[in-house]
């Protein structure tokens, strides 16, 4: 939405609308992806990973036609929550399905070339409507809705030939199948490579113990010591929205106005500025994600934000006022007169978004996926996602009217945030790099709930042996569960037939 938010074409079809209306029309879309991340996880563990990805660049493209072809306000929401509800299910199932497909030491890299993908897409949609914007009449914002149904296309069809995940197979009981797809994906085709037979004998004894233990409904992610796994999820994709970046991302054009910086045109290239800073210090992120380790770069991430959003912070209240811009009547905090505050502002800016690019932006979606065992990974997932989307939709109301009344103080709050941020990680977030998604399951079984920091790197490494080993205890504790259970149901007959008698 930043792109058109100073359209004239796009403000006069939908008649100006105020910082709350805008507001509105902007969270339409997170609250959809709200709907669409609580849904994935019945999508998800019913018709799979990959049949929910196609199915979710379907419902864009429906949604992308209904904000093409809007006149009003009110189908205009209609498509951006349509659209929303693709957003959601992607944003949830697609960590899933790139966790589940990955080999450990790439895991965090690979999830993290998904942050880049949508850096890439925010970026190249901004410049198109940028560049749409010299165009006279409503073409100008029509144009770049509908060139978004293009991406959803090509990644549809694409899933079409890709594999579904190993996982979500050998949960539908098609191991052979799921053998295969280990095969090809981390041994060339080999199933007696290494890393194929660890992958699939973790999995294998994953899926036996939780078709005993696992989640039914949502109400089992706070049972047997999964709310904790749950709240660290959640929480980390709440911090990920509170952290200020959306406000970057959909209200820029908002912010650098009240930095002194005039005139759509400049406007409009400032924020691009913003954009290609973005994908680029996302590329250090994929590169040594899984060499950094998710807790360093969250801590540094968390505190780097606050630090430069409390400079803009103090920037803006020593050196703004209320006036108005532009021939309008509503005031606004701006800075005028003060070029080395308005550049100092703009920088700052800059700087925050290559802080949350290079730190928070990926890890807020490769931490989540690695956390959770098998049969609620799905429920847990889309529960964390609705976390980030529930956010997502309230800073994206609440935020026009902040900046409209407490202006500078905006950008203090969402500091505090920050920091607070970087208390709870330290202390509460371990550290989950290189490992499989199986051996997760040893770090949080170590304790150490409010000392995360002594958890070490190499918690939960195993060998091949040492899960073939396990695998066998595994498979007698099933077994003597399953013959304590049979007795018990013998015994229970016998007593009804001599009580009958």
């Amino acid at each position: 939405m930043s792109g058109v938010l100073s359209n004239p074409a796009y403000l006069r079809v939908f008649n100006s609308p105020d910082s709350n209306a805008q507001g509105g029309i902007t969270a339409a879309m997170p609250a959809g992806s709200l709907i669409g991340a609580l849904a994935v996880t019945q999508l998800a563990d019913r018709i799979g990973r990959k049949k929910t990805v196609i199915l979710a660049g379907i419902i864009w493209v429906i949604g992308s036609i209904l904000q093409c072809a809007s006149v009003n306000r009110g189908m205009l929401v209609v498509g951006r929550i349509i659209s929303g509800l693709s957003v959601g299910l992607s944003s949830a199932v697609v960590p899933i399905y790139q966790s589940e497909i990955t080999a450990p030491a790439i895991r965090g890299r690979m999830v993290s070339l998904q942050q880049w993908s949508i850096t890439w897409g925010i970026l190249i949609q901004y410049f198109i409507q940028f560049g749409c914007s010299y165009i006279e009449g409503t073409a100008s914002f029509r144009i770049p809705w509908g060139l978004q149904m293009i991406p959803a296309l090509i990644l549809s069809a694409g899933m079409l030939v890709f594999p579904e995940s190993p996982r979500f197979l050998f949960d539908q009981g098609r191991e052979e199948e799921a053998l295969q797809v280990l095969a090809d994906l981390h041994g060339g085709g080999d199933k007696t490579d290494e890393l194929v037979v660890l992958e699939y004998e973790e999995i294998k004894q994953q899926v036996y113990f939780e078709r005993t233990e696992g989640a039914k409904s949502y109400l089992d992610l706070f049972k047997n010591g999964n709310p904790r796994r749950v709240m660290l999820g959640c929480c980390l994709q709440m911090w990920s929205q509170l952290s200020g970046m959306n406000v970057m991302m959909y209200y820029i054009i908002y912010v650098f106005r009240g930095a002194g910086l005039t005139g759509t045109r400049g406007n409009l290239i400032a924020d691009s500025v913003q954009y290609v800073l973005n994908v680029a210090f996302t590329v250090p992120a994929i590169i040594y994600i899984d060499k950094w380790g998710r807790r360093p770069m969250l801590i540094a991430g968390t505190l780097l934000m606050g630090f430069w959003l409390s400079l803009v912070g103090g920037l803006q209240g020593r050196f703004g006022h209320w006036g108005t811009i532009d021939g309008s009547s509503d005031p606004i905090w701006l800075v005028s007169d003060n070029d080395a505050a308005t550049k100092a502002i703009i920088v700052c800016s800059y700087f925050f978004v290559c802080s949350f690019a290079i730190t928070m932006g990926p890890v807020s979606w490769t931490y989540p996926a690695e956390l959770y065992s098998l049969k609620v990974r799905g429920k847990a997932v889309s529960f964390a996602t609705a976390t980030n989307w529930l956010f997502n939709t309230a800073l994206a109301w609440a935020v026009p009217p902040g900046l409209s009344s407490i202006a500078w103080k905006t950008y203090f709050i969402f500091a505090t945030f920050n920091f607070a941020a970087c208390i709870h990680v330290f202390f509460m977030y371990p550290e989950t790099v290189g490992r499989t998604l199986e051996e997760v399951e040893e770090i949080f079984q170590q304790g150490h709930l409010f000392t995360a920091w002594k958890i070490g790197r190499e918690v939960g490494k195993r060998t091949v042996e040492d899960v073939v080993n396990k695998d066998g205890q595994a498979r007698f504790i099933l077994h003597f569960r399953f013959i304590t259970k049979l007795m018990h149901h013998i015994q229970k007959i016998s007593l009804d037939e001599k009580t009958a008698a």
